[in-house]
């Protein structure tokens, strides 16, 4: 398993349109996008790592109100053992219609042999 599997998931399970890096459909009211940010091996302390730290953005883009959305999203992320390392409103896109809403996401993830 891996972060963007991951992610896929739980949102096709809150019923969230997702995409990773844009979305290709004519959008919804309501859509996420997914921008993987980082993997690194930062918990090891022999020879060869066993684990990685995989990170990513998850925007949500929303024309209408927000909040509960985002509620619900992190809520179920941090049931499945997500770690929310961030969460801000990045504004209202007037040109668009649609509220920005960032949430950074890290999860451990052992290596794949």
């Amino acid at each position: 398993m891996n972060i963007l599997a991951e992610i896929n998931t739980l949102l096709g399970g809150l019923g969230v349109r997702v995409e990773t890096g844009v979305f290709s459909d004519v959008a919804p009211e309501e859509y996420t996008i997914i921008t993987p940010l980082s993997d690194s091996f930062e918990l090891f302390g022999d020879d060869l790592p066993g684990f990685e730290t995989q990170e990513a953005r998850l925007s949500l883009y929303s024309q209408g109100n927000y909040l509960a959305l985002k509620s619900r999203i992190v809520r179920a992320f941090l049931d499945a053992g997500f770690t929310v390392s961030d969460r801000w409103y990045l504004g209202h896109e007037d040109d668009t219609g649609y509220h920005h809403y960032a949430i950074d996401l890290a999860k451990l993830y052992r290596l794949e042999e």
